[in-house]
């Protein structure tokens, strides 16, 4: 294994095992998304396993696209699922798509035909759901189920050359209508969707596998020995075993389950996420507000922080729901290690400077990192004018505020010491003004014989940049959106999920690219954003956890 703090958990031990008791030479796993949306920060958490366990094991992960519904996928999902995969930092060793394997699945299925395993049945869908049975009452087997071999090859062939309907027929397993396990009623095997065009085949089949018979043959084929799956999938582990034991299958991989991701103030099923895509509550599948890596990315989320939160989160046998907090904590700790510090006023009050030189511009230094120096410093420019935000003035205040009122003394931020002499205002009342003044000699020290209340950040007002700033919060108001079965999960979007101001940002922030991250100093985390042409910043994440009270 490489040298990283990846905690150890049950699906590593069994790997370990393998490997220890020469079941296994090599390991292989694989990825394999549907292309029928985005992938969200639950894909994640899989490809980390996935790939993480391949990479420590010095084994091999393939990427392959589950791509047997033509009528839901697109190539556009297929392209930004592998951008999603590369940018968290992997490399697949082989590119596949279930489609490879059209023919080779075709001919699996007739090896089952041959061997009296599966039939062509002409139940309609509702009646296969009747003759199915209750999870307390056994199924009733199909009227069709004893076709001869011979007449299921000719109706299967011709099935294939598009003779039937979509829905007239299917291919189905026989296995056992009174088996405990739903999924072992005779399960269907291929479906007729005549008419749709597949982002790979084209309009070559028009008949498709379902995916419990093509996930296992599709593992088989390509050697995977640790086929890795979600809990969803642990009933679903008696079909896999049944379709290899009963083809002339290369191997055997095994298959084992963990706990798919269930994230707070969020939702997790592709349906409801595109759901919120169409009926236009978000922006696309990377809103910085979507769970979707896209948003996560787009909203300055990094590789290395949603790597460390799948690690945190671990990996087990049960079902559970991951606090938010754990996520932005995750990001929180990288970007105070690695970004930048700017100074941005996010609700600009003018402050003038009266005993500062009209005209006159200085040009001083802060640093870029208070605690790494590597990071070097940037040039601030200080003028008789600047910004400050409007939160950080009171006309009067009691001891615990530590910023600036009449007649009190703050320092700026890597600048001066000014002291507040008059407030002025507009006929409405509202303050649209403060008369300061400077004490030129508190460069770099502190006035001697006074106390400072405090610390506030401010941009010139000659030299600060315009800059629209996205002040992104959770999606959902609530920690279980799609809890309450009576209330579609609408009903509990956040409206303050997104508002925007209009901000003045210090000149360095001009020159930053699409994607960089900076700390604004006492406001937060941002990112220069990569969907629009302005200079925008998206709110990576508040400075603490204020929904949590820390």
């Amino acid at each position: 294994m490489s040298e990283n703090s990846t905690p150890t958990n049950f699906i590593r031990q069994i790997i370990e095992d393998d490997l220890a008791s020469g079941k296994h030479e090599s390991i292989h796993t694989r990825f394999p998304p549907e292309p029928n949306g985005y992938l969200h920060i639950g894909h994640a958490k899989s490809i980390v396993l996935n790939f993480g366990v391949a990479e420590d094991y010095r084994g091999q992960c393939n990427l392959r696209f589950d791509d047997t519904n033509p009528h839901k996928e697109d190539e556009e999902y297929v392209e930004a699922i592998k951008d999603d995969v590369r940018w968290l930092g992997y490399e697949w060793a082989g590119l596949y798509f279930a489609s490879d394997y059209f023919e080779q699945l075709y001919q699996f299925a007739v090896e089952l035909i041959e061997k009296g395993k599966a039939f062509v049945c002409d139940l309609t869908p509702e009646e296969v759901r009747e003759y199915r049975g209750t999870l307390t009452e056994p199924g009733r087997e199909s009227p069709w189920r004893n076709r001869s071999v011979e007449e299921n090859l000719d109706l299967f062939r011709r099935m294939r050359e598009g003779e039937f309907e979509d829905g007239a027929r299917t291919l189905r397993a026989k296995i056992d209508m009174a088996a405990p396990n739903m999924n072992l009623r005779d399960p269907a095997l291929y479906r007729i969707r005549r008419g749709a065009v597949h982002h790979q085949t084209g309009d070559a089949w028009c008949i498709y596998p379902m995916y419990d018979f093509t996930h296992p043959i599709s593992d088989a084929l390509e050697g995977i020995t640790h086929s890795l799956c979600t809990l969803e999938f642990e009933d679903h582990r008696p079909l896999y075993d049944w379709v290899l034991d009963n083809i002339s299958a290369p191997c055997h991989p095994r298959q084992i389950e963990f706990a798919r991701l269930n994230l707070e103030y969020t939702v997790m099923s592709k349906r409801k996420l595109t759901q919120l895509v169409d009926e236009g509550h978000v922006e696309g599948w990377d809103d910085p507000r979507m769970p979707t890596i896209a948003g996560l990315r787009r909203r300055g989320y990094t590789p290395a922080a949603i790597r460390d939160f799948c690690n945190r989160i671990g990996v087990t046998k049960s079902d559970g729901t991951v606090e938010m907090g754990v996520l932005e904590a995750a990001i929180r700790e990288d970007l105070d290690r690695t970004a930048p510090r700017r100074m941005a006023v996010l609700d600009p009050l003018k402050v003038v400077i009266t005993n500062y030189p009209e005209g006159q511009e200085e040009r001083l230094s802060g640093p870029n990192h208070p605690k790494d120096e590597s990071m070097g410093s940037r040039e601030l420019v200080f003028s008789r004018e600047i910004w400050i935000d409007r939160a950080d003035f009171r006309e009067e205040a009691n001891k615990k505020y530590k910023r600036l009122i009449t007649g009190g003394e703050v320092r700026l931020r890597n600048a001066y010491t000014i002291i507040c002499q008059e407030v002025v205002k507009d006929e409405t009342g509202e303050i649209v003004e403060l008369r300061c003044t400077y004490d030129p000699e508190t460069l770099g020290r502190n006035p001697e014989g006074r106390k400072v209340r405090g610390v506030i950040h401010w941009v010139s007002a000659s030299a600060g940049v315009p800059a629209e700033v996205r002040l992104y919060d959770r999606l959902f108001s609530v920690p279980a959106p799609d809890g309450e079965k009576d209330r579609p999960f609408q009903e509990f979007l956040n409206p303050d999920s997104l508002k925007i101001v209009q901000a003045v940002v210090e000149p360095a922030l001009a020159q930053a690219e699409p994607g960089d991250r900076f700390q604004f100093e006492r406001e937060g985390y941002f990112c220069r954003d990569t969907g629009s042409g302005g200079l925008v910043f998206n709110r990576v994440v508040t400075l603490r956890d204020s929904w949590g009270g820390g």
